[in-house]
C-alpha cells in the first residue's frame, strides 16, 4: 500500500516573539506536497485557519487522486475515462473498496452477497408508514440506513475494526440495500405498494424494476438505459474527501458503525451545495426553456453578473471535469434511443459550447461538471427531481464505505477534534449575574 512519505526539505515559519518553527514536508505518491503542521501547536502555541478547509489535508488516503488544475480523475490509479469505458459500476465499486479490480470469481462472489441482501427486513416496511406524504426521500433513506445496523449487531460492534469477513458482508449489504431503501422511499412519498427485488436482474435494472414495475406489470428499460444509469453511478462512486466523504470519515473517527456512518454522509449530501447540484441545472434549464430562450440570453446575462449558470465550475476542477464530459456523450446517446428529442439537452449543448469557446468562461475556468448532464438522464429515464441526490448516495456508497473502512483499520487514527479560533464576548464583556435586568 503505498503512503505519504517524509520529505528531507522543511518548512521554516517565522512567528512573532517565537521562535522559528520547522514543519515537515511531506511528498504524496503522484508528487503533492504538504506541510505537516501536526506538532505545530505545541511548538508554537499557534494553530492554523483554513475555512473550509479548502488548502488542509485532512487524511492520507489510498482510493482516490484528483488533479483539479489538469482535469484527472483517479481510483486507485485507474483512469476514470478507462473506468467507464471498460468497467461496470459493481466492478468500480469493488475496486475502490478493496483496492483492485475483481476477477471473475470475486466478481460473481461480490454480486451473490449483493443480489442475497437486497431485501429488506418485513418489519422495515411499517417503518415507512411513519414518513408523511411531504418527506423527502433524502431524509427517508437518511433514517433506514440508520436504522438498519439495529437488524445487524454483529456487523455494528463499538470495536473500531471489523472483522474481515463481517466487513465484506457489510459492504455488500449496504450497496444492495441502498437502492432497495431509495426505491421505498420513492414508493412512499407516492403512495404506492412496495416492489420486492428480483434475483435476475442486474443493479441498474433491478433499481428501476422496484421504483417503476406495477403488480402484473413489470418496467423493463431498453439496455441504453440500465447502461446509462449504471454509468451514472459509476462516475460517482468517489470523489476525493468530498463534504459527505469527510463527513463520513469524521463520524467514524468517533468509532461509529459503517451504518451510522454512511447515514451521516447522506445528511450532508441532501445539503443543495452538494448532492442537490444536478437538480438545479434542471431547474435553470427549464427556466431558460420557458422564457424561450435558446440559451444566448442566459450567457449574456450571466457574463453581466445578472445570473449564475448552474453546473459551470467547480470546488475543485479548474478544468474540464472529466465525468462530464463523459455523460454529455452519454444523454446524446439516451435520449437517442428512447427516440425522446429533449429541448434542454439542445439547451445545455449550446451553453457548454459558449463555455469552451468564450474567453469570459475560459479566463475564470468555468467549464461544466458532473452535475450539468447528470440531471437530463436522471429525467430522461423518469427520476424525478426530488430523487436526484438519493441516485448520488447510490453511486457514492461504495467510496463512502472504502473511506470507513480506511479509518476504522487504522490503530493509529485519531477521534476528528478540529480547532476553531474564537470570536465570542470574552469574560470581561459580561454583565455580572447579579446585575441583569437592571
Amino acid at each position: 500500500m503505498s503512503t505519504a512519505t517524509a520529505s528531507t526539505n522543511k518548512a521554516k515559519l517565522s512567528l512573532p516573539g517565537r521562535p522559528e518553527v520547522e514543519l515537515p514536508v511531506m511528498v504524496g505518491t503522484e508528487g503533492e506536497h504538504a506541510i505537516d503542521v501536526r506538532a505545530l501547536r505545541d511548538q508554537s502555541g499557534y494553530i492554523t485557519y483554513d475555512d473550509g478547509f479548502a488548502n488542509t489535508g485532512s487524511c492520507s488516503s489510498n482510493i482516490t487522486f484528483i488533479d483539479g488544475e489538469k482535469g484527472i480523475l483517479r481510483h486507485r490509479g485507474y483512469r476514470i475515462e478507462d473506468l467507464a469505458n471498460d468497467s461496470i459500476f459493481l466492478e468500480t465499486a469493488y475496486l475502490i473498496i478493496y483496492g483492485e479490480l475483481p476477477s471473475s470469481k470475486d466478481l460473481s462472489k461480490f454480486r451473490g452477497r449483493i443480489a442475497s441482501s437486497a431485501s429488506v427486513h418485513e418489519s422495515m416496511r411499517h417503518f415507512f408508514e411513519g414518513f408523511p406524504d411531504s418527506s423527502h426521500p433524502m431524509a427517508i433513506l437518511s433514517a433506514m440506513l440508520n436504522s438498519l445496523g439495529c437488524y445487524y449487531p454483529e456487523m455494528t460492534s463499538h470495536k473500531k475494526q471489523l472483522d474481515e469477513n463481517h466487513f465484506d458482508w457489510a459492504a455488500a449489504l449496504l450497496i444492495s440495500k441502498v437502492r432497495t431503501l431509495a426505491a421505498m422511499s420513492y414508493r412512499t412519498k407516492r403512495g404506492l405498494p412496495f416492489v420486492y427485488p428480483r434475483w435476475d436482474l442486474r443493479y441498474a435494472a433491478n433499481f428501476l424494476h422496484m421504483m417503476f414495475s406495477e403488480p402484473y406489470r413489470d418496467y423493463n428499460p431498453k439496455p441504453e438505459v440500465t447502461d446509462a444509469l449504471d454509468l451514472i453511478l459509476l462516475l460517482h462512486a468517489d470523489h476525493e474527501q468530498n463534504c459527505s466523504t469527510s463527513t463520513v470519515r469524521m463520524v467514524a473517527s468517533s468509532g461509529a458503525n459503517l451504518f451510522a456512518s454512511v447515514s451521516a454522509g447522506v445528511s450532508a449530501l441532501w445539503g443543495p451545495l452538494h448532492g442537490g447540484a444536478n437538480a438545479a441545472v434542471i431547474e435553470m434549464l427549464e427556466e431558460i426553456s420557458a422564457s424561450g430562450d435558446d440559451g444566448h440570453k442566459a450567457i449574456e446575462a450571466a457574463k453581466k453578473g445578472e445570473r449564475r449558470l448552474m453546473g459551470f465550475g467547480h470546488r475543485v476542477y479548474k478544468n474540464y471535469d472529466p465525468r462530464a464530459r463523459i455523460l454529455g456523450e452519454a444523454a446524446k446517446r439516451v435520449l437517442i434511443s428512447m427516440g425522446i428529442q429533449d429541448p434542454l439537452l439542445e439547451i445545455a449543448q449550446h451553453l457548454e459550447q459558449a463555455a469552451l469557446s468564450d474567453d469570459y468562461f475560459i479566463s475564470r475556468k468555468l467549464y461544466p461538471n458532473v452535475d450539468f448532464y447528470s440531471g437530463i438522464i436522471l429525467r430522461a429515464i423518469g427520476i424525478p427531481v426530488d430523487m436526484f441526490p438519493v441516485m448520488f448516495a447510490i453511486g457514492r456508497m461504495p467510496g463512502w464505505i472504502a473511506n470507513w473502512r480506511e479509518v476504522a483499520s487504522n490503530p493509529k487514527m485519531k477521534i476528528h477534534r478540529p480547532r476553531q479560533v474564537y470570536t465570542g464576548r470574552t469574560e470581561r464583556d459580561y454583565v455580572p449575574i447579579e446585575k441583569r435586568g437592571e
